[in-house]
């Protein structure tokens, strides 16, 4: 057994070094982009052990001289393209990765993809970058909730969604003169009444300090951030056996982004690896691993961060679940997008 294994380790070895000898071009478009990778024979038979992020490459040829040649023609919204705005620039990054074992294990060679652009004007939507206001009172912050259209442009001008469908839920907090704050959603919870009672049923979506359960259990998550100070939830309409009008309520925390932890994060779960991840690091996505049990939180800073004004609960509604197999909700009217009784639960729309 030890000779093979050593034999295998030389051999990853040597294909390792063949890889980094590999000419590689890459051609950013504007919304995608191209990559040939250009490899020697002795790695064309393990061609689809060649990656960009999850994808496999898209065209792969075999040149008279026995060299081999990998195209990836990918759009920035597949492969995991991870999309970040520094100043005045705009990133997408990702990762060229030869693995000839399975995923569980490191790559044998990484060469780092990256694609610059000027940030376009009005890239970010005004709106999610939320102006001046008066805040509540002395160290306390402002807190937004919303929900968006489906071009995330605007607020949404309708509450009324197809069973099955989506609805951009976004909340932001107002940084002003503070230090830079990461918006997360500790919990998050649908009901038919726009109060929570003590006998008020309730469906959860976010529990567990940050984690999204309807993102295991349906096609819920969270969208890349456009800043730290905001989020979006997008989340699979649903069904209340218990009402027809939903509710959502949500406790909005303020926190420091380079401290998370069990306690302070905001993660989904990628159907695709069957495992947790954190939406702000997914290197960092041991934090979500508690999801499926009890997540413990370092409950003595956070405590201060909440006394202190950093948390905030709002409530968004009435939103109307429709289900098209049903009759009955084909003469169901458009009313305003939010109730004046829920309204007043949130703070002024942006």
């Amino acid at each position: 057994m030890g000779p093979h294994l050593y034999l295998g380790v030389i051999i990853l070895a040597v294909f390792a070094t063949t890889v980094a000898n590999a000419e590689i071009k890459v051609v950013c478009a504007k919304d995608s982009i191209k990559i040939t990778w250009k490899i020697n024979a002795e790695l064309v038979p393990y061609a689809a052990r060649l990656f960009l992020g999850t994808c496999m490459a898209s065209g792969f040829y075999v040149l008279p001289s026995g060299e081999g040649e990998a195209e990836f023609n990918y759009a920035f919204a597949d492969c995991k393209f991870k999309r970040q705005m520094k100043g005045k620039n705009l990133f997408y990054r990702n990762e060229l990765t030869y693995r000839p074992q399975p995923r569980s294990k490191p790559a044998a060679y990484v060469y780092p993809i990256e694609c610059v652009y000027k940030r376009p004007a009005g890239w970010v939507p005004p709106f999610l970058n939320p102006g001046a206001g008066v805040s509540e009172g002395r160290g306390s912050l402002v807190f937004h909730m919303a929900l968006l259209n489906d071009q995330l442009t605007h607020i949404s001008k309708t509450n009324v969604f197809t069973l099955g469908s989506f609805m951009p839920i976004w909340a932001a907090v107002e940084q002003k003169s503070h230090q830079p704050l990461l918006l997360l959603m500790e919990e998050c919870v649908a009901t038919t009444t726009p109060e929570l009672l003590s006998g008020s049923q309730v469906y959860p979506i976010i529990s567990n300090y940050g984690c999204l359960l309807d993102s295991k259990r349906g096609n819920s998550k969270f969208l890349p951030r456009y800043q730290s100070s905001a989020l979006t939830l997008l989340l699979q309409a649903f069904q209340l056996r218990f009402g027809n009008e939903v509710y959502i309520h949500c406790k909005l925390i303020a926190w420091d982004p380079e401290v998370l932890d069990a306690g302070k994060k905001a993660c989904h779960y990628k159907k695709e690896s069957e495992s947790w991840e954190l939406l702000d690091d997914s290197s960092k996505s041991s934090v979500c691993s508690c999801c499926d049990s009890t997540c413990k939180p370092r409950t003595k800073r956070g405590l201060e961060w909440e006394t202190n004004g950093f948390s905030h609960h709002s409530v968004l509604g009435p939103l109307i679940i429709v289900d098209p197999s049903d009759s009955k909700t084909n003469n169901v009217s458009v009313p305003a997008a939010y109730s004046q009784e829920a309204q007043s639960k949130l703070t002024e729309t942006p």
